[in-house]
């Protein structure tokens, strides 16, 4: 089968420096897959942080912007952290992803490392599932200017400081006055995220096709301040009235501190990130095989 994806961008969990028997073990794996790929007739790229840490030198590299602007296909190596930085990065350019996870079974690396040269063939040859989630853009306005600014694939989390007490909140959508809610926070999630910091909070799962937001309240002080489904082209705007040391994180990846009287504005991006999963693939076997459905009968 002749792949329908010519240039394929080979990517890395890149954030963090490892330790010399990791970095040797990553690039042998890295390598197989390059070597893997060219015998499938495509032409490999590595992302250049990838091959930086790695120590990859046996490939042409690049930057993201190049990957975005040049390549047919991402290959995400890692877990659903990688994909969620590499996914917020490439949106904006519709490079499509397929994830290969090292570990356990991603939500959004669904390929286990040791099937791939099984899995991969027909998906290169353009038998796969398209998948497109969501992004959340959000800012952080304080005195009526931008502060802080984000994309976010799972969440964006406000939270009280680690040594204080609850922070209180006050909630808009669409300008209207929701509730002033005293918790240890909020969760604004997509469903991509509703299966993140979401779940563990007790907000409901939402089908990556439902266009909506989840706000869960984290430990609220009220029991009957409940998560609530939202459509997802509203915005919701959470300012910060009173606690110390709160904090608005976004997608656990990137953080910005908190003043009294700031507003975090969240509404939808007009990116979107596309995945590809293995032809037959359903959101309801990675639920299955992640959460252990049905494992007391099988």
């Amino acid at each position: 089968m002749n792949p329908i994806f010519r240039q394929v961008a080979l990517i890395g969990k890149y954030h963090a420096a490892l330790a010399p028997p990791l970095a040797a073990s990553m690039r042998a794996g890295l390598e197989d897959i390059a070597q893997f790929l060219g015998s499938q007739g495509c032409e490999v790229v590595v992302e250049r942080e990838t091959a930086s840490v790695a120590g990859l030198n046996s490939h042409p590299t690049a930057d993201v912007a190049t990957i975005g602007k040049e390549c047919d296909l991402g290959l995400v190596v890692g877990g659903d952290g990688t994909m969620l930085g590499i996914g917020r990065q490439l949106a904006r350019y519709g490079v499509p992803l397929i994830g290969i996870n090292q570990g356990r079974l991603g939500f959004i690396t669904d390929i286990p490392l040791d099937k791939y040269r099984t899995v991969l063939p027909p998906m290169l040859a353009g038998q796969f599932e398209e998948d497109h989630r969501t992004l959340i853009h959000a800012q952080v306005m304080r005195d009526g200017a931008a502060v802080f600014e984000a994309l976010a694939m799972n969440d964006v989390v406000v939270n009280r400081g680690a040594t204080s007490g609850m922070v209180e909140l006050r909630v808009e959508v669409d300008g209207h006055f929701v509730a002033n809610q005293r918790a240890d926070g909020l969760i604004v999630a997509t469903p991509t995220g509703s299966t993140a910091y979401s779940l563990s909070a007790g907000g409901p799962l939402l089908h990556p096709s439902t266009p909506g937001w989840v706000l869960v309240p984290i430990a609220p002080h009220t029991l009957s301040n409940r998560p609530i489904v939202l459509p997802d082209g509203v915005e919701i705007t959470i300012e910060l009235v009173s606690g110390r040391g709160a904090s608005a994180n976004f997608d656990m990846q990137s953080l910005a501190s908190l003043l009294h009287g700031d507003r975090i504005t969240v509404r939808r991006s007009e990116y979107t990130v596309r995945f590809l999963h293995p032809k037959g693939w359903t959101y309801f076997d990675t639920l299955r095989k992640k959460l252990h459905w049905n494992e007391a009968g099988s």
